[in-house]
């Protein structure tokens, strides 16, 4: 009999999370039945979605949401045999008996020289996210100029480096100087430290005089206002988030787009990555192939230990990590 740890939420956020809303939680749990397996969570994910998701996906008591790279430690199914990593969606969990039926074989032919995390970050739902953001959304083109904020997080630092893949000027927008450095160093043709400039209007215009024709969106607030007044005429927006506003208690309010985004003639879309499941094999072998080819480069934010989920989880939040964020358990 193995003994899981897991992470509750006990009671819905109300503004910034803190320790109060999380509880650990041990269990014994019961052998495989025929057909399921045993799970040990290898890697965890902590990403922003969870935040605005545990609102209206989660009760109180739940396990918290997440994604895992997990091994099989026990199996009765066949297709899951003993020693497969897989990517599953089991929350924040040690060990879990499942079925099998949300889980996600790893690619086959990994390889040994690229950590199975990625399988969390840019080989995952965040390089899925960035790559349909820029071809389903945009549909970005060669020559463009592409703006990203929360450049150096895990979904931004892999749109930028797919859009200069795709031949296209890119402009970034981070929180640190020393993010802004990481974005020149993936090739960023311009980036700046949103938090240092006085004027976000001027920095914009600064990095492209010309304005932008495609603006990959992750925060929202103030930024949204601000960007959207650079937008070329006919520009298109992707709207993948808006952590700026996940934390408010009261609702932000205004200025409102209609007539900046009627005069340009501007088209925004929002997206979640699942609306193309059925092209997810394909678009992981084309991450993979990237990063093998060193066309798109991964750092990782990377947090020990199943008891530091909650810190790692608000730390994220904070904007501490650069690339993606991880509990190694």
């Amino acid at each position: 009999m193995v003994q899981a740890k897991s992470w509750s939420l006990t009671k819905h956020f109300d503004g910034f999370p803190n320790d109060a809303n999380f509880e650990l939680k041990v269990e014994d749990l019961p052998e495989p039945k025929d057909g399921e397996v045993l799970l040990e969570a290898k890697f965890l994910s902590v990403d922003p979605y969870m935040r605005p998701f545990s609102g209206v996906r989660m009760k109180e008591g739940d396990v918290m949401i997440g994604t895992q790279v997990a091994k099989v430690i026990q199996s009765k199914n066949n297709t899951f045999p003993v020693g497969t990593h897989v990517v599953a969606r089991c929350g924040w969990r040690t060990h879990v008996v499942c079925n099998g039926t949300d889980l996600v074989h790893i690619l086959p032919n990994w390889p040994e020289d690229v950590p199975l995390s990625l399988a969390l970050g840019t080989i995952g739902m965040p390089g899925l996210t960035a790559l349909y953001g820029i071809e389903e959304v945009l549909g970005l083109q060669e020559g463009e100029t592409l703006l990203v904020n929360a450049a150096a997080g895990a979904v931004g630092t892999v749109v930028g480096q797919i859009a200069k893949i795709k031949g296209c000027k890119v402009v970034g927008s981070a929180g640190s100087d020393a993010k802004v450095a990481y974005l020149k160093e993936l090739g960023f043709d311009e980036a700046f430290n949103y938090k240092t400039v006085g004027s976000l209007e001027q920095a914009l215009k600064k990095a492209s005089p010309e304005g932008y024709d495609c603006f990959f969106e992750n925060v929202g607030g103030p930024f949204s206002t601000a960007a959207l007044q650079q937008m070329k005429d006919f520009g298109r927006i992707a709207v993948c988030g808006g952590i700026a506003t996940y934390n408010d208690k009261t609702p932000q309010m205004g200025p409102y787009p209609h007539l900046t985004m009627i005069f340009k003639q501007l088209k925004m879309e929002g997206f979640m990555h699942s609306r193309w499941e059925h092209k997810h094999p394909e678009s992981l072998k084309r991450l993979m192939g990237w990063v093998k080819e060193g066309k798109l480069q991964s750092r990782e934010h990377v947090t020990k230990g199943f008891e530091n989920m909650p810190a790692a989880f608000m730390g994220m939040l904070r904007g501490e990590n650069t690339g993606k964020a991880i509990v190694a358990v």
